[in-house]
């Protein structure tokens, strides 16, 4: 018995994390059930907290850290609302640094894959392929999205706002010609300073279609450049990272500090038939394609974690593209298919965006008292398979999408003012949901090329992901 080891039911660096969230419950429970001794609650739920840090501390990933800053924010902003409002300018500092980094970072590495890549052949079939994969993934979010709120009927009773007509100016509908004409830039640095993704995007493709043309005298100079741009940008990116979970407690503490920790645990029927949506959105379209097309699902998870966290506290797609280009790359998805695909996602394949467009349009007509036919809501779905193309570009897009959308069928626009108020804490879901896809095509896109793990990582890249 010299030998006997003691039993292990845990791998130890899941003690402190269970430990953790047992603090956490039990200090929830103590301010529900002791609500005359808060400061019980308090303690249990900042010890909880002190061990999430503490497990944080000893491991080499900025996601731990991400995640204990997401619970204090939350915490922060329950326990001290009106300090934590005034948060919000170091969330607003970590989006301007993002932002700083994402159209030049999709600038070079577009370039870089397609005049690197030398088959003009090859990057037509990757964009068919992605194009193809994008339509019929969004396609059956919308159909997901129809399905659950015509099972919930979340819209039947409600009562509307005394004045909605004060709460928020309706914008102009969006045309198909406007957004066309949106793509294409007039001018790039505009364009880059600005942020428009898929202008830059659309200018990026042109220009290395034009290198990749140019004999290697003349291509190499220019490709040699902005492949050491886009390590620099990655670089950039790894420096930024160490600052996202001050960024992401921040914007969580403003949030609940905002809007109150009761309407973010009890939001109705509507945030639920959406949540419940989105949960079904994964198990029925995403996990299956991902089994499909033998993507390694623990690794996947691993590697979208971090993104996906920084989408949901900040429910801004920006934030989390650059760190979700450079996990994708370390996954062993190659640069010149990541800086494709994910970019194109954020106009093409917004999953989240998608299907609460289906809901939110069916509640409005539900809201209203109005009967929509089966064949009404199918042509309501095709209209927004089309219109919601333009999610990304334009601001407010998805308030813009629904509103263009209610007056196209002749719904009032009443009930979208009540949405509005619960649209925050949907927005996070539906942003989550957004980058998860998007990092699931890349990688499917990879596996479908026959690409994926094919390639060397950069250390750059390698060494930001451990970070």
């Amino acid at each position: 018995m010299a030998n006997a080891r003691p039993l292990r039911f845990l791998p130890s660096g899941f003690v402190l994390p269970l430990c953790a969230v047992a603090l956490l419950l039990l200090g929830i429970a103590a301010g529900v059930l002791l609500p005359q001794v808060p400061v019980t609650g308090l303690i249990l739920r900042w010890a909880g907290i002190a061990l999430l840090a503490a497990h944080a501390a000893g491991r080499r990933s900025v996601t731990p850290w991400i995640i204990a800053a997401m619970i204090a924010g939350a915490e922060i902003g329950f326990d001290a609302p009106s300090f934590a409002i005034h948060l919000r300018v170091f969330s607003d500092i970590f989006l301007r640094l993002i932002k700083t980094i994402v159209a030049p970072l999709i600038l070079v590495t577009l370039i870089t894959g397609i005049a690197g890549h030398g088959d003009l052949k090859g990057v037509g079939r990757m964009g068919l392929r992605s194009f193809i994969y994008f339509e019929v993934v969004t396609t059956l979010a919308l159909a997901i999205g129809l399905v659950a709120i015509n099972l919930s009927h979340a819209g039947a009773g409600l009562t509307l706002p005394a004045s909605p007509h004060e709460a928020v100016a309706t914008p102009p509908a969006l045309r198909w010609d406007d957004f066309l004409l949106h793509i294409f830039p007039e001018n790039i640095a505009k364009s880059i300073a600005e942020g428009q993704i898929l202008q830059v995007a659309v200018f990026a493709v042109l220009f290395g279609i034009a290198l990749a043309t140019l004999p290697d005298s003349k291509r190499g100079p220019v490709l040699r450049l902005t492949e050491s741009l886009s390590e620099v940008m990655f670089r950039f990116t790894n420096v930024v990272m160490y600052y996202a979970p001050i960024g992401v407690g921040a914007a969580m503490a403003f949030t609940v500090g905002h809007m109150g920790l009761g309407v973010m645990v009890n939001l109705g029927k509507l945030l639920l038939t959406f949540y419940a949506a989105l949960v079904a959105f994964a198990l029925l379209v995403l996990l299956p394609a991902a089994l499909f097309f033998r993507v390694p699902i623990r690794r996947f998870l691993r590697a979208v974690a971090e993104p996906a966290t920084i989408a949901f506290a900040t429910s801004t797609s920006e934030a989390a593209l650059p760190r979700a280009m450079e996990c994708m790359e370390a996954l062993g998805v190659p640069r010149r298919i990541v800086s494709f695909v994910i970019p194109a996602g954020y106009s093409f394949n917004l999953d989240g965006s998608t299907l609460y467009l289906a809901v939110a349009s069916i509640f409005v007509a539900q809201a209203a008292g109005i009967h929509l036919s089966i064949g009404k809501q199918l042509a309501m779905m095709a209209t927004l398979v089309l219109t919601s193309k333009g999610v990304a570009g334009v601001p407010r897009a998805v308030l813009v999408v629904l509103l263009a959308t209610a007056a196209t069928f002749g719904l009032p626009t009443e009930p979208i003012f009540v949405i509005l108020g619960i649209d925050a804490i949907m927005d996070m879901a539906r942003t989550m949901i957004n980058v998860v896809g998007n990092c699931l095509a890349s990688v499917i896109v990879a596996r479908w090329e026959g690409a994926f793990d094919a390639e060397p990582v950069s250390e750059v890249v390698r060494e930001g992901t451990v970070a």
